[in-house]
């Protein structure tokens, strides 16, 4: 075809295009089998990903009344929290992702016992990670030249069981938190506080057991952080009953002991001694049950303050793969190529067009 008839003037012919290239019919399906057998290769070389997911509606502390409970109702319509940050701790559901984010949590999850779909041989998620997570083989050149040309750490590593220093981590370690972090995902529905918390790896079972402990371990951490001053005023009341207790026991022995040493005495003097140890006897109790009664309003509080998570959906296997399927990673491929070879073709008639009018004008 002539390449005038494609480029008149400033214009290009889409239709005569296209004629031209399904004219190379031939060629363009040489090219497009040859993508689909390279997208075979592919699909095939590329581990499936599974994603197991927990739903949580965590305990939130009611905000303001009135005309100001109201915006923030109207807020939350759109997206923006107007009050209830005030009224909740200075951990709220927003910054869970963060929470997950961070280091210091997810190191803590490579003791965690996994088994796969099919062994139920228990190890921990880091021998897992270690041992059974796959890679295609195209990556494997760019890990030994990554390994090749990684300095040496300064610091110890931990693997996976703490870090040898709280200031700096290996290398290796801050790898390990790196790659975790990746297959963890939290998300929090700003409107209902709704938490999502999905977890992704190439064995399902491990999936739902990481998901799972994602969520305990969460619930965990916001409890001990809303609970944390109640228990140390718990602590704090139950040492002083304690010593509350042991005084009153030593005053009550003193005054019983006096008393039953002076029964028969009418001396005042001896009265007047056993009315102040009775005294120091009654303000020991006093301060005994008082002891008491701040201790057991402390334990109220530990209650009280211990948050409460309806779960919605809880962990489950799940059955499909998350990743891409296959047969879209084969088509993506054979399209890819097809259209390579449209492109080239294409271009080439389009630059033999321009040189005849370059020529032309010449």
């Amino acid at each position: 075809m002539n390449s005038k008839k494609i480029v008149s003037g400033h214009e290009i012919d889409v239709v005569a295009l296209a004629l031209l290239v399904l004219r190379n019919w031939k060629r363009l399906l040489l090219f497009t089998g040859i993508g689909g057998v390279v997208g075979v290769v592919v699909a095939l070389n590329t581990p499936r990903a599974y994603t197991a997911t927990v739903v949580l509606a965590p305990e939130v502390s009611a905000g303001g009344t009135g005309m100001a409970s109201s915006l923030a109702d109207m807020a939350s319509n759109f997206g923006i929290d107007l009050g209830k940050k005030s009224s909740m701790d200075a951990i709220y559901p927003e910054i869970y992702p963060d929470v997950f984010a961070s280091s210091d949590f997810t190191h803590q999850l490579f003791d965690v016992k996994v088994r796969l779909i099919d062994d139920n041989r228990t190890r921990t998620y880091l021998d897992h990670l270690m041992k059974d997570v796959k890679f295609p083989f195209w990556a494997y050149p760019s890990i030994w030249l990554e390994n090749k040309m990684a300095k040496p750490d300064i610091v110890a590593k931990g693997g996976g069981k703490g870090f040898v220093d709280s200031y700096r981590i290996s290398t290796f370690d801050a790898k390990l938190c790196e790659s975790l972090g990746k297959n963890i995902t939290c998300t929090v529905d700003k409107k209902t506080s709704e938490i999502t918390i999905s977890f992704t790896d190439q064995d399902p079972m491990v999936a739902a057991i990481m998901v799972d402990t994602l969520q305990t371990r969460l619930q965990d951490y916001i409890t001990e952080y809303r609970t944390h001053k109640a228990r140390i005023d718990y602590e704090y009341y139950d040492k002083m009953v304690k010593e509350a207790e042991k005084n009153f026991n030593t005053a009550q022995k003193a005054y019983t002991s006096f008393a039953d040493s002076h029964m028969d005495a009418v001396l005042s003097s001896v009265s007047s001694t056993q009315s102040t140890l009775e005294q120091e006897m009654s303000n020991a109790y006093a301060t005994y049950a008082t002891m008491m009664k701040m201790r057991d309003q402390a334990k109220a509080k530990i209650q009280e303050f211990t948050p409460a998570f309806t779960i919605i959906q809880s962990a489950k296997i799940p059955h499909r793969a998350s990743s891409r399927p296959r047969s879209v990673t084969v088509l993506l491929f054979a399209f890819m190529f097809g259209f390579v070879y449209s492109l080239r073709v294409a271009t080439k008639h389009l630059w033999n067009a321009k040189s005849e009018d370059n020529f032309q004008v010449a």
